[in-house]
């Protein structure tokens, strides 16, 4: 009676498919798959057509040339392009540092005990998730010139003899617009602070409310370390929302008056589609990439305090 024959060694695709079968890189590698095809069409591909566009003369209607760095050395000389810059940097400054503060101050508030705080947390969520351009429209009402309910109500009491032209005043259309961006933006970081803080043992803060801190003490030592990776990465992203941030701008002042209030954004825009210099508009957009990449660092740098959190070393 003959003996089964016993089954060969694999082929060499055989063993591989078997590794790869084996291999949680690879299997990971698969599910990753789409949505790196997806980040590649609708990420990469615009950014690098906005770069090549920098390099190139092309307007509405007309393909351009290659030009170098003409359009850089042109902007370098571009006083509305600098003011563009300034408005920028202080927009975005300014109105993180409020919403970090207001937002900050709403967390701790509604991490303690109180009645309706479901209800209160779902009425802070609102400006939030309101439509940007319906959130900028109900503002441009209260800005208004003539019929601005801000200003009736500030007559009324007394405080003011005459309407304040909010958005036609240089200064106060700055003012005017980082009020808005802060109303809005204010939920966000109160909300995902509000989670972080949720987070935290309370058996810290018992401990720590036993050895005799005090309540600025037990922030100040307790809180804020183990708050610092959500704080570093919701203010990445506030940054980021803030520094190109187009729709609120566009709805309420369109960059004026005197280009005010014009960011990076808005400029690029005005540029590239009504102005219809595409190759010079995308070079504004391109000179925005250093700004945004900063903010990364930072949000990489930030998260790295988790290993002094844990007892490890930086």
């Amino acid at each position: 009676m003959s003996s089964p024959s016993s089954p060969g060694p694999p082929s060499r695709s055989g063993a591989l498919l078997l590794r790869f079968n084996n291999s949680r890189n690879a299997l990971g590698f698969v599910f990753m798959l789409p949505a790196a095809i997806f980040l590649l069409g609708f990420l990469t591909y615009p950014l690098g057509l906005g770069v090549w566009l920098g390099f190139t003369d092309t307007r509405i209607g007309r393909a351009g040339d290659f030009i170098g760095l003409q359009n850089y050395i042109y902007l370098m000389d571009d006083e509305v392009f600098w003011l563009s810059v300034f408005n920028t940097v202080i927009y975005t400054l300014v109105a993180s540092i409020l919403k970090f503060a207001l937002g900050l101050w709403l967390a701790l508030i509604l991490n303690e005990k109180l009645p309706f705080k479901s209800f209160f947390r779902a009425i802070v969520l609102l400006p939030w998730v309101v439509p940007t351009v319906l959130s900028a429209l109900a503002f441009w009402w209260i800005y208004d010139a003539q019929f601005s309910i801000l200003s009736w109500s500030l007559m009324k009491l007394g405080l003011i003899q005459q309407p304040i032209n909010f958005l036609g005043d240089p200064f106060n259309a700055r003012v005017s617009v980082i009020a808005a961006n802060v109303w809005r933006g204010i939920p966000f970081v109160a909300i995902s602070l509000l989670a972080g803080l949720q987070t935290i043992p309370v058996s810290l803060q018992e401990a720590a409310s036993l050895d005799g801190a005090t309540p600025w003490k037990r922030f100040r030592y307790v809180t804020l370390p183990m708050l610092t990776p959500i704080i570093a990465v919701v203010m990445t992203f506030s940054v980021l929302f803030t520094f190109t941030d187009f729709q609120l701008i566009y709805v309420l002042t369109k960059g004026g008056p005197v280009n005010a209030t014009h960011l990076m954004a808005t400029l690029s825009f005005q540029r590239g589609i009504p102005g219809g210099q595409l190759g010079e508009g995308a070079a504004i957009a391109v000179a925005m990439i250093p700004f945004l990449l900063a903010s990364i660092l930072f949000s990489f740098f930030g998260l790295q305090r988790r290993k002094w959190q844990q007892g490890g070393k930086d």
